[in-house]
């Protein structure tokens, strides 16, 4: 495994670490409101790189996170992909068409 996949491993385990310990802790609730917990505790204090890719994880279902985090993905704010998000600005990748037009 190249240092780039442990670290890859490694961010991905501390994820699924974190998200389980926000789930632990809500267990302790009731139902809703460990749900709304979770789902509250991760939209606050979790970046949305951080976001992008714990969705991009359940997505694949490749984590075992603890089903409060799962049921709580619902109501967590999934981020925009970069591509998203340079659209919502009005930001458009220039196509290859169009640098290579004959100027005139």
């Amino acid at each position: 495994m190249s240092h780039d996949e442990e670290h890859i491993t490694s961010t991905r385990e501390k994820l699924v670490r974190m998200a389980n310990q926000i789930a632990a802790f809500f267990h302790s609730r009731p139902r809703e409101e460990g749900v709304v917990g979770v789902a509250e505790h991760i939209n606050k204090f979790w970046e949305p790189r951080m976001r992008r890719q714990f969705f991009e994880m359940l997505d694949s279902g490749s984590e075992d996170f603890d089903e409060l985090v799962v049921v709580a993905s619902a109501r967590i704010k999934r981020p925009k992909t970069e591509e998203q998000a340079d659209m919502s600005i009005g930001y458009v990748e220039p196509t290859g068409a169009e640098s290579a037009a004959p100027q005139k």
